[in-house]
């Protein structure tokens, strides 16, 4: 509603006077302010914010009248009365100066627009020259106690008792009536009769009296403290013509202040509350609406402790109320008591360190106009405490003479007396800033979805341009960077679409949008009264004291009349709306002297010749626009309907508008003032007939008004004939009249509702949205039969539903279940600490914060009370895809639990039960259910789970459900409320299924949470698990981010092989370490991670075990050393070698149709490459200098061929990284093998990324580049080339093979180590191995597996996958060995019949089961080679003159053996 901004100005009196103001009145328009001082009145303008004239009293006439107490200007503002202290009324003239004489005038560079020829310009623009020129003054012979300004006529009350009546202009004898109090016959209501005049009221007077033109009366505050109201029972006000009323059971009323526009009476009490009275129409007695009181929920420290209220101010649109107490400090209220803002707390009551600052005293405030200011007279605190101590003495002092003048002054009388002069600093008044919400004065529907505030020179919104939302967050529009207006980026929004904005944009930030108020239009047209915004949030409009202007969001640009004339010449009287594209203005034309309605389309310029005008006949107070109809709430209490039309024949585009109805309400309305608001809606009850047709349901069916805060509704007549639609033509359709009103709710503040329809969200667009101040908020909700079922006649048709949120709501978002709301928020800023403490450190910098609020939850909640579920459920189900359902769910339970769970007396009907049963109709039950537990304390859970049911079926339901961490937030539940060995056996068996699901975050909390089960320490976290070896600890994510080349793994590889001798000496394996390793939980967690890796291995699925191993931590190369005879062997090569393809997503090898052979010929850069190599190695500085280059030979002690693994495939890795860095610096990682070829040992580089490895010298690439440009690539290479990438999978798993070969061979799983040598096609590998199964040491199945294996997979590549044939030929020599070993150790028949079928073997197509022949089988082993080709990333060198046979010979082989068809099977 109004919120606080900035700090506080401070505005200097220019005249030195050891005088304080200490009373403040403004004008009727608020214009000028009357400012007193015990003998100086003092006029200032309200902007620019200066003094224009001071009269100073004579210390002679000072001594006659009294100091000055109060004042009171005459409506038309020519006068000022203002009373003394010894009962005297003096009235002043206002006079103003000459037409040329103005104090203060704007100066404007040459050629500016606004020259003195504008119409209205003296005015407009300039504080006015004015005199102050005293009449002949009137003695009432008794102290003044009150003085009310009527339209000819001045109240005064006196302290004898008397009402005074005094008219302004003739004051001698017959311009007065005098009215004793006691005459006036007061009684509880005005149906009793009539009573005698009341005995009760001698010696009592009027401390505090206003006037309240709309209910007709006097609201009084007695000295006695008793609140009453007078009201004239003719036009006159005449002794005998006055009935007073009373308000039962208050005797310490201290002020009054009425409200007009709500029919309001606030009397302010000595207990620091203000009760807000409003008159029952029917028996005329004083009935209390609410009270605005501090409540010791939110100011604890406060309650009770402000004193009596000293001043309540309502603000000039009446919808806000500014009070202050004697203690100090200001509390706004919304007009039904939503409270806004208190100075006695938080950052305004304290300083950053904790001290507390005095809160300020106020002796009189006043709103400027419009409410954007608060005009505040602090009591000095400038005073150190001794001369506070001197300046009470003299008071007394003071008073005491004062009391021996005049003998009638009341001791009630203090407060209004003047404290007397002190030399202190230069008098000043606070000005405080407000910016407000749009709906305060322009209550229109394109308001409703976007929150629009104003301040007095800019406009806030919510709504950033959709294009750009992130650019919304500045907070001045001009430093937006935005394309120019031809950008196809701002297209205006089809006024069609559904204007329902993206969450994202309207809650996507804190910060508003700014735009600053064109200032050529606010100099001359202050102060802003309305402001509009379009339904998109795209366009503003504001309409000032004349004429207006609008703004697009589109082109950040302002549109301004550019003829001034014709601003001049009207103003808005009944607000602005948007429809489609054009501003309908109400306004008054002075020319013409009448009201009109206008339309003004928004993107032609701003003229009169481009607007569409229509004649009214009445002032127009109040409009808005539904669909294509305007309503017009006007002076005379009638409403008119107008549609809207728009015509696109002319060169722009007009509006055509047509007067459809006239309702007249006079009958209800007896004050067209007290009318908020009026809006159309589709609204209805249905009691008439059902509504068949969905486009019925957006007909203008009804119409809301907000008189004086009840809600009335007009619905249309459906009772009479219904003429069927298609009979009557078009033309002439006749509108159906309204039935007499009906009261809906009271106490309302501003009504939502939407003309959208949606049909899955009917229950949130066809409701009606209602603030209620204190009250929280309503929603009118209408309720559907369900499947178009028959209705039950007892239901209704719709149901008010109220409840609370905690921000004052601005804006309703329908489809999204949300209130958008603002709140002050404050910075401390103690920069400036010192004697004369600056306004920047007594109070906090205010800025307004944007709120949003989710309401559903309460709603549902209310339909469940009402056993509504149906109809609940219906809601729930229809909002269930919005983002923050599940949080709506959990705040449902969660307020309803604590309630019921924390009250004192047993519950009848608890709603528990209810609420959970909804909640099952949704998937997210269990989760809401948990959530809700860990968020609310341990002594509740028993009553949630004694409604929602048993913790361990919930936690064996997740697992069903396979939901693992909702499970593991049912299990801390469990671990509270059950035995440990309960929590324990759930947790193992969520461990086992987060385990089988690879959800490795959940696997290592669950370690540590049966650790912490077992060691007892359910309350401190449990400790991680120690560190183990550096092999498996990098595990892959030691290949994830890359930053080094393999030959450091390498080394790591080889430091391991220590702690792994140290470890497989030890009999408590992997789990052994140190004082965890005795530890049961640990041997228990281990055998479970055992078992899962038994579980993966034989399955084949390596890419999960190496993925278990690197995640948990999983000593993978211990284990498999104790497993290798075990479960880690291989039953079935090819199966086996078929998973990893599959897993790894390898493709399976393709051979040309050209040739197996590469095409480099032998030698050419052969010695290039081996030089290189060899100087790269010597400036590899990662690589260690005890590298050996020559093949490790197999020796009998134990575990020294496992070390020679773990050397050998360190050195491979070693020298083919760093050769690598010689090629295409444009890939990631490389892995190179050393391939032999006849004598000579050398590596081919595959790609490494430069900066990767920075062994790499400038001068190495120059030379490689030299020698390689000598090289000519036939098509023939080219397509080898691109014919080996083919058959290379990611380079992702190419990094998970190798890290898993190196595992396999420091464990010695020699199988193993052969299947992923076949898929990798490294020829190296193949070769290690088979030179180890030659050791001792290696049991003799193993090799009989891996000689079955081989010739297995060479029978299924001659016949289903051919693309492994040149490998298996590369290697053959290797398989030739090793079947000669084997015939060796094996007797020679054992092969006899496999030979004999793999001949068959090799000649039958696809799809041959035979063994292939022992030869061949030598070419099948090689899986473990690692052939180039498959691991160069594109553009390296895809096979240089390195093959071990130079290309004459593979083709040789190809001939000899006819199996090799060079063709792809």
């Amino acid at each position: 509603m109004y919120f606080l901004t900035g700090w506080p100005r401070r505005l200097l009196c220019p005249l030195r006077s050891e005088e304080e103001p200490f009373h403040i009145q403004p004008s009727s328009h608020r214009f000028y302010f009357g400012v007193l001082s015990e003998t100086q009145l003092s006029i200032w303008f309200s902007r620019p914010s200066v003094l224009i004239v001071s009269y100073i009293e004579s210390a002679k006439a000072a001594a006659q009248f009294g100091f000055y107490q109060k004042a009171e200007w005459k409506p038309d503002d020519s006068m000022i009365a203002v009373a003394t202290a010894k009962g005297y009324i003096l009235l002043f003239d206002v006079l103003g100066g000459g037409d040329d004489k103005s104090l203060y005038e704007p100066v404007y560079p040459k050629g500016s627009p606004r020259v003195r020829a504008t119409p209205g310009y003296k005015e407009e623009q300039c504080a006015p020259a004015l005199s102050l020129e005293m009449k002949k003054p009137v003695d009432l012979e008794a102290p003044i106690t009150s003085l009310q300004s009527l339209q000819e006529d001045l109240l005064v009350c006196t302290a004898d008792g008397y009402l005074h009546v005094l008219h302004w202009d003739g004051l001698g004898s017959n311009g007065r009536k005098a009215i004793c109090l006691t005459t006036i016959p007061f009684s509880l209501d005005l149906q009793s009769a009539r009573g005698g005049p009341s005995l009760d009221l001698e010696g009592v007077y009027i401390r505090c009296m206003e006037y309240c033109v709309t209910l007709d009366g006097f609201a009084a505050v007695l000295s006695d403290g008793r609140l009453g109201f007078i009201t004239p029972l003719s036009n006159t006000i005449t002794a005998d013509q006055l009935q007073g009323v009373w308000a039962a059971d208050v005797n310490d009323g201290t002020c009054v202040a009425v409200n007009n526009k709500y029919r309001l009476m606030a009397f302010g009490c000595a207990s620091g509350s203000v009760l807000v009275y409003m008159i029952d129409t029917t028996t005329g007695s004083m009935q209390l609406s609410h009270k605005l009181e501090l409540t010791p929920k939110h100011y604890p420290d406060m309650y009770n402790k402000t004193g009596p209220v000293k001043l309540i101010c309502w603000s000039p649109d009446y919808s806000v109320v500014m009070v202050t107490w004697e203690c100090g400090g200001l509390s706004l209220w919304s007009v039904f008591g939503a409270h806004l803002i208190c100075t006695l707390g938080e950052d305004f009551a304290y300083c950053s360190d904790g001290t507390k600052k005095e809160p300020v005293k106020i002796s009189s405030m006043s709103w400027g106009a419009e409410g954007y200011h608060l005009w505040v007279l602090p009591i000095k605190q400038e005073r150190k405490r001794q001369e506070q101590q001197q300046q009470q003495e003299e008071e007394e002092e003071q008073e005491q003479q004062e009391e021996e003048e005049e003998q009638q002054q009341q001791q009630q009388q203090e407060e209004e007396m003047a404290t007397p002069p002190h030399p202190s600093l230069q008098a000043g008044i606070l000005q405080f800033h407000f910016i407000k919400s749009a709906l305060t004065v322009n209550p229109c529907t394109s308001n409703q979805e976007q929150v629009l505030l104003h301040g007095e020179d800019r406009l806030y919104l919510t709504c950033g341009d959709p294009s750009q939302v992130h650019s919304a967050a500045d907070t001045h529009p001009h430093t937006h960077l935005h394309p120019p207006d031809s950008s196809p980026l701002h297209h205006p929004p089809d006024p069609d679409s559904s204007l329902s904005q993206g969450l994202s944009t309207l809650l996507g930030h804190k910060h508003w949008h700014v735009v600053q108020i064109h200032s050529t239009y606010l100099e001359s047209n202050w102060p802003i009264r309305f402001a509009a915004i379009d339904t998109a949030g795209q366009c503003m409009a504001v309409a000032g004291r004349r004429g207006f202007a609008h703004y697009s969001l589109f082109t950040r640009k302002w549109k301004l009349f550019g003829n001034i004339t014709q601003e001049q010449n009207m103003t808005v009287t009944g607000g602005l709306a948007w429809w489609k594209d054009f501003v309908v203005v109400a306004c008054y034309n002075y020319i013409d002297q009448q009201e009109q309605l206008r339309l003004y389309q928004r993107s032609s310029n701003l003229d009169n010749a481009f607007a569409s005008v229509t004649k009214l006949h009445s002032d127009t107070l109040l409009l808005n626009v539904f669909r294509d109809m305007v309503i017009l709430f006007r002076a005379d209490c009638s409403i008119c309907l107008y549609s809207l039309e728009r015509r696109n024949d002319s060169p722009h585009p007009t509006a055509s508008v047509e007067l459809l109805q006239e309702v007249s309400m006079s009958r209800y309305i007896p004050h067209p003032a007290l009318v908020v608001s009026v809006t159309l809606t589709s609204v209805r009850t249905e009691t008439g007939i059902t509504l068949k047709a969905p486009q019925q349901a957006c007909m203008a069916e009804s119409i809301m008004l907000n008189l004086a805060g009840q809600l009335i509704m007009l619905q249309r007549d459906r009772s009479g004939p219904q003429v069927r639609e298609k009979e009557t033509p078009a033309n002439n359709k006749k509108l159906l009249p309204f039935c007499p009103p009906v009261v809906l709710a009271q106490c309302v503040e501003n009504v939502w509702t939407t003309c959208r329809s949606n049909r899955k969200k009917r229950h949130l667009l066809e409701a009606l949205w209602l603030s209620c101040g204190e009250a929280g908020m309503k929603v009118w909700l209408p309720l559907f039969p369900r499947d178009h079922r028959k209705p039950h006649s007892f239901l209704s048709r719709r149901i008010m539903l109220p409840f609370h949120i905690n921000i004052y709501p601005l804006a309703v978002l329908f489809e999204d279940a949300l209130v958008l709301g603002a709140t002050n928020e404050t910075v401390l800023y103690d920069g400036l600490q010192g004697a004369s403490e600056p306004l920047e450190a007594l109070f906090p910098y205010c800025t307004v914060e944007r709120t949003s609020q989710i309401y559903l939850h309460h709603i549902l909640r209310q339909l469940l009370v009402r056993n509504l579920g149906e109809q609940a459920l219906m809601l729930a189900q229809s909002c269930a895809s919005l983002p923050y359902f599940p949080h709506v769910m959990e705040l449902m339970v969660h307020v309803v639990l604590e309630e019921e769970a924390t009250s004192r007396e047993p519950i009848p009907d608890p709603l528990l039960p209810t609420v959970a049963k909804f909640i099952t109709e949704f998937p997210l039950f269990l989760q809401t259910i948990v959530h809700c537990a860990r968020k609310t304390e341990y002594a509740l859970w028993n009553y949630l789970f004694a409604a929602v049911g048993n913790p361990k079926d919930l936690f064996e339901e997740c697992l069903m459900a396979q939901d693992l961490d909702t499970a593991a937030s049912y299990l801390i539940i469990l671990q509270s409320m059950e035995v440990p060995a309960v929590s324990r056996q759930h947790a193992t068996l969520l461990f086992n299924t987060a385990l089988e699901q690879g959800k490795w975050d959940l696997c290592r909390h669950m370690i540590r949470f049966l650790k912490a089960i077992g060691s007892g320490e359910m309350d401190t976290p449990p400790p991680t698990p120690t560190t183990q070896e550096p092999s498996s600890t990098g595990g892959f994510e030691f290949f994830r981010n890359r930053s080094i080349s393999l030959s450091q793994s390498a080394d790591a590889i080889a430091t391991g092989k220590f702690n792994l001798q140290k470890t497989f000496s030890m009999p408590s394996g992997p789990s052994s370490r140190g004082r965890d390793g005795e530890c049961p939980e640990n041997m228990y967690i281990d055998m479970m991670l055992w078992r899962h890796a038994r579980h993966l291995l034989e399955q084949v699925r390596l890419r999960d075990l190496g993925c278990f191993s690197a995640q948990l931590g999983f000593e993978l190369i211990g284990w498999l050393c104790r497993e290798r005879n075990r479960v880690a062997r291989v039953e079935d090569f090819v199966s086996a070698l078929k998973r990893l393809h599959k897993d790894f997503l390898w493709p399976f090898p393709v051979i040309p149709g050209g040739s197996i052979s590469s095409p480099l010929k032998n030698g050419r850069c052969r010695t290039v490459l081996s030089t290189r190599l060899l100087k790269s190695q010597s400036a590899d500085s990662l690589l260690n200098s005890d590298m050996d280059t020559a093949p490790p030979q197999a020796a009998s002690s134990n575990n020294t061929w496992l070390d020679g693994l773990g050397q050998r495939s360190k050195d491979t890795d070693a020298a083919s990284s760093s050769h690598s860095n010689q090629h295409s610096p444009q890939t990631h990682d490389a892995f190179l093998s050393l391939l032999t070829n006849k004598v000579e040992e050398y590596s081919v580089g595959s790609a490494t990324d430069l900066t990767e490895t920075s062994s790499v010298v400038d001068g190495d690439w120059t030379m490689v580049d030299e020698n390689s440009s000598t090289l000519s690539l036939s098509q023939a290479e080219l397509e080898h080339i691109s014919m080996e990438l083919a058959n290379k999978g990611p380079h992702k798993s190419q990094v998970q093979l190798r890290y898993l070969l190196h595992v396999f061979m420091e464990a010695g799983c020699l199988e193993w180590c052969v299947v992923i040598g076949l898929i990798l096609r490294d020829a190296n590998v193949i070769k290690q191995v088979i030179g180890f199964l030659d050791s001792p040491e290696v049991p003799q199945d193993t090799v009989q597996s891996v000689q079955s294996g081989l010739l297995a997979v060479d029978t299924w590549v001659s016949t289903d996958c051919l693309g492994y044939k040149p490998f298996l030929n590369l290697i053959q020599p290797q398989l030739q060995d090793l079947m000669d070993s084997a015939a060796e150790q094996v007797q020679p028949e054992a092969f006899q019949p496999s030979s004999q079928s793999s001949k068959l073997g090799g000649s039958e197509g696809p799809g041959g089961t035979a063994a292939p022949r022992p030869e061949d089988s030598r070419g099948a082993t090689a899986p473990l080679g690692l052939a180039l080709p498959s691991l160069e990333p594109a553009g390296s060198f895809s096979r240089p003159p390195s093959e071990d046979c130079p290309p004459e010979q593979t083709e040789e082989l190809g001939e000899e053996e006819g199996a090799y068809d060079c063709t792809v099977s």
